[in-house]
């Protein structure tokens, strides 16, 4: 609770929420979640909710000193061993960052970091999004989304991934308009950004799909296309178990996942090593394909 209670003595001696939050990078919203969080931890309220500013109460005046002498010596045991960081590092990953991108930027982060603890948050870019906003978690890896952020937090692009039709791989070869208007279409679930575009993209091509299923997971969408269930439009990620599929290109460069980055523009240290270690890991995702994926055949003609 060392966050929250740094962002209570913020609000204590700024006497606002908004005050505290410019100090400490975060929303109204966010730091308002933090206090009710350590409010409910205490079981007591700290905080005056009847005044305008952000006014102590008695519970609250009694804590202030208790959590100052907290703070202070949490940062003498941290000086006191040396500097090195421990703690609790929460980063929320939608469920195809966690399969491989995640995996090879932890490594080097746990090489340099060896004493902190990260606890990975899954959850839909929407919901990941609205947890950095709030403070619950630190940063998070997700699809770009489709509107502006708030002024506190920054997006970084770390990879494109291109969006192609799945179908299985004894399907006879026929153009992919017609594969999408004569076939089942198990659909990318349409309340998740991956899901906009691929609505976006049936729109705009005015195609009419017959909908069988739909659902958000990458894996899951690819074993009911492997399984003979209907066609899919998917992100080509190298992570894909691609046998049993074939991929065809759908012709448009710009229709693609983003996946990124969503932190706040003022971070410490040990969130940019973080960052870092994403993109280079991003990087190197992006380099040459594996041979083990040999058996993808994107069907350029099949238009």
């Amino acid at each position: 609770m060392l966050r929250e209670f740094k962002t209570f003595v913020a609000v204590a001696r700024d006497g606002t929420f908004t005050g505290a939050g410019r100090q400490l990078g975060l929303t109204q919203s966010a730091v308002s979640a933090q206090i009710r969080r350590l409010e409910d931890h205490l079981g007591v309220t700290l905080f005056d909710r009847s005044a305008k500013a952000a006014a102590l109460n008695a519970h609250g005046r009694e804590l202030l000193p208790q959590a100052e002498e907290l703070l202070a010596l949490a940062d003498g045991m941290v000086k006191q061993a040396g500097g090195r960081v421990s703690g609790v590092l929460r980063i929320g990953a939608i469920a195809s960052v966690q399969q491989d991108l995640l995996v090879h930027a932890l490594r080097p982060f746990r090489a340099a970091y060896p004493d902190v603890r990260v606890r990975v948050v899954p959850g839909v870019s929407l919901t990941l999004l609205g947890q950095v906003d709030a403070g619950e978690v630190d940063l998070v890896v997700q699809i770009r989304p489709p509107f502006a952020l708030p002024p506190e937090l920054a997006w970084q692009a770390l990879l494109r991934e291109p969006m192609v039709l799945a179908v299985p791989d004894h399907m006879p070869i026929r153009p992919w308009r017609e594969v999408l208007e004569s076939e089942p279409f198990i659909r990318y679930e349409r309340a998740s950004f991956g899901g906009r575009l691929v609505d976006r993209f049936l729109r705009q091509h005015r195609i009419a799909v017959q909908e069988a299923v739909e659902l958000d997971e990458i894996d899951a969408l690819a074993n009911l296309v492997r399984a003979g269930l209907g066609v899919a439009i998917l992100p080509r990620t190298r992570w894909l178990n691609l046998d049993g599929l074939r991929l065809i290109d759908l012709g448009e460069p710009d229709f693609a996942r983003e996946i990124g980055v969503i932190g706040r523009l003022s971070r410490p240290a040990i969130l940019e090593k973080m960052v870092d270690c994403l993109r280079q890991a991003s990087v190197e995702q992006a380099g040459p394909v594996d041979p083990a994926c040999a058996s993808i055949r994107d069907d350029r003609s099949a238009r």
